[in-house]
């Protein structure tokens, strides 16, 4: 297939883009310019420098293009954002960037499109002890600033799914981990990271290599309708950092009070102090024949520790 990926140069259009080429899929890469297509140079892809946000000069830069598929990864996240205002960006690509990309997708003749979505509109709340699955109810609010983000991610799944004109996949990706390790371990050295006390909620992750060849398979084999991309073992934040910390000799995470970090650090608090969830993969593994090389993120260690060689 001929496929415009639009997140080439983040965390999972990286390794996407490594598995597309080896599938024999042709990669179109959509760029804003500067950093970022000098960064699409080692990816070995036919770049397309527009802005998403901006639908006209999107358009114009993919005018004559033929295309089988859209996958649509773009985010304006570095990090993990610690403030709700942090998600904006995001938020306004979920929306205007999906629906923008869908015209491309019309214009282009591409019937297939890959959205990202994430756990994580399933709501900021404690989901109980019950696995959740693509049936569970989606875009629960809570009342607050995290409703925001839930709005988006319900919109960009419903822009998606609904429209006639493709056969739309929405894969609700876990919380990344795998990604930069060197950055992450940097970071672990710092105690950059924080965790918070009494924070043991579960949540539901996802190795960036298993994120990546979910989409992949999704993409040559995907139904219509939302997947869950998650790997089999749920686990806190504060968990998965204290081993990460520990596996490399840094230092333990500060552990800091739950109120402290609602005043420093609000839309992260929101995370790992008021949501819960364990996510079921069982519909990917069915449907997808995908099943993760990382079921648990403590099979990930080994590249933490090689990281400081």
């Amino acid at each position: 297939m001929k496929v415009l990926l639009a997140g080439a140069t983040g965390a999972i259009g990286r390794p996407l883009t490594r598995m597309l080429h080896d599938a024999g899929h042709q990669v179109v890469a959509l760029s804003r310019g500067g950093d970022q297509s000098r960064a699409l140079v080692d990816l070995d892809v036919e770049p397309i420098v527009a802005d998403a946000l901006d639908r006209d000069a999107l358009l114009r830069a993919t005018r004559g293009l033929r295309l089988d598929a859209v996958i649509h990864e773009l985010t304006a996240l570095r990090k993990p954002p610690a403030g709700h205002g942090g998600m904006a960006a995001t938020n306004q690509l979920r929306t205007s960037g999906t629906r923008n990309l869908l015209a491309v997708a019309h214009e282009t003749g591409a019937t297939r499109f890959v959205t990202q979505s994430m756990v994580f509109g399933y709501g900021y709340v404690d989901h109980g002890d019950e696995p959740l699955t693509e049936a569970s109810p989606f875009g629960r609010r809570r009342g607050g600033p995290s409703d925001r983000h839930i709005e988006a991610m319900v919109a960009n799944e419903r822009l998606v799914l609904e429209d006639p004109s493709v056969e739309g996949i929405a894969l609700r990706y876990g919380l990344f981990y795998g990604a930069d390790v060197q950055t992450v371990r940097r970071m672990l050295e710092r105690r950059s990271i924080p965790v918070a006390r009494g924070a043991t909620h579960p949540l539901s992750w996802v190795h960036i290599e298993d994120a990546a060849s979910a989409t992949l398979a999704a993409l040559e084999r995907g139904r219509p309708g939302a997947y869950n991309v998650v790997d089999d073992s749920p686990t806190s934040w504060a968990r998965l950092y204290s081993t990460l910390a520990e596996a490399i000799g840094a230092p333990a995470p500060f552990a800091v009070p739950g109120w402290a970090l609602r005043l420093a650090a609000p839309y992260l608090a929101t995370m790992v102090l008021d949501t819960s969830m364990r996510v079921s993969n069982a519909k990917a593994r069915a449907e997808l024949g995908w099943e993760p090389e990382h079921p648990d993120f403590t099979r990930a260690l080994g590249a933490y520790v090689a990281a400081g060689v």
